[in-house]
Formats: C-alpha cells, sequence, structure tokens
C-alpha cells in the first residue's frame, strides 16, 4: 500500500512539475503590435512549442493592411522567458491618397492604391514571469510589390495578453 502511494505521489509530482513548465509558454494571445508602417490588433497562436502563426490588423494613415507570418522559435540566451523567433509571410491592404512614409528611403505620394508584398520578421520576445503578458521587439522586411517594386526594414513593438 505504500508503494502504491507512494508512486501515486511520484507520479503526480511529475504531471505537476510538467504542467509548471508548460506554463511558462503560451498556446494563443491577443495584443497590440506597433510597427514602422502600421499599428494595429495582432493574434497569434501556436501549432507546436516552436512554430507559431500571427496575423496583424494594420491600421495606417489613409489605409489597412492585413499581414499573415509564419514563425519559428527558439530559446535566447539562456533566459527561460526570452526567445528568439524569425518567420515570413505576406501583406495585403488598400491605401487612399497620401504621403507614404518609406524607412531609409525618399517619401512618395500615391493616388490611393492596392498594397501586396512579402514580409519578414526577426525578433525577440520576453513572457514576464507570473504575468499573461508577453513584450517583443523585432525587425520587419518587407518586399512591397503591389506599389512598388521596393524593400523597407521597420521596427515593431508588440504587447500581447498570453492565454
Amino acid at each position: 500500500m505504500k508503494k502504491t502511494a507512494l508512486l501515486i505521489a511520484l507520479i503526480a509530482s511529475i504531471v505537476l512539475v510538467q504542467q509548471s513548465a508548460k506554463a511558462q509558454s503560451y498556446k494563443s494571445a491577443v495584443g497590440l503590435k506597433f510597427g514602422g508602417y502600421e499599428n494595429g490588433l495582432s493574434g497569434k497562436y501556436f501549432l507546436n512549442e516552436t512554430n507559431a502563426i500571427e496575423g496583424v490588423l494594420g491600421i495606417r494613415k489613409n489605409g489597412i493592411v492585413i499581414t499573415g507570418l509564419y514563425q519559428f522559435y527558439q530559446n535566447a540566451f539562456d533566459v527561460a522567458q526570452l526567445r528568439w523567433y524569425y518567420g515570413a509571410g505576406a501583406h495585403i491592404g488598400g491605401m487612399g491618397d497620401g504621403r507614404y512614409k518609406r524607412f531609409g528611403g525618399d517619401d512618395e505620394y500615391y493616388n490611393g492604391g492596392i498594397l501586396l508584398g512579402a514580409d519578414a520578421v526577426l525578433g525577440l520576445e520576453y513572457v514576464i514571469p507570473e504575468s499573461p503578458i508577453a513584450l517583443s521587439v523585432d525587425l520587419n522586411p518587407r518586399l512591397e510589390l503591389g506599389r512598388g517594386p521596393f524593400f523597407d526594414l521597420a521596427p515593431g513593438l508588440g504587447i500581447k495578453y498570453t492565454f
């Protein structure tokens, strides 16, 4: 009887330790993304421990853009809650008349039109321990095909509520 109780206690301990280790990461999140081009709402869903998909509904002056990214995650600097991520995806959207500010390039005036192109991302994400908040900073290279072609590189900041 003592052996059975000890075995049950050992199994329960292992399950609890595994659950607390998994609680350090998250399965999905919603939040705000502040980028070089657009600011807006973001949503992220992890397919497994190292792969995620992220969608961003970005609002910009005179327009709106939807971006989808497939991301890969790995630990950074041996810090439990800090992870590198990188990935690629695409964007589509539209903009009205106005001046289009480009990072590292001359501003251009457009008479409206469609935005369409390829995106990449490279960044760091930190999940605040004992809280449902994740913070991120990244670089977003973008190849614009709809109004280009031209290449831009924009910074991004994110804050997400994880669950």
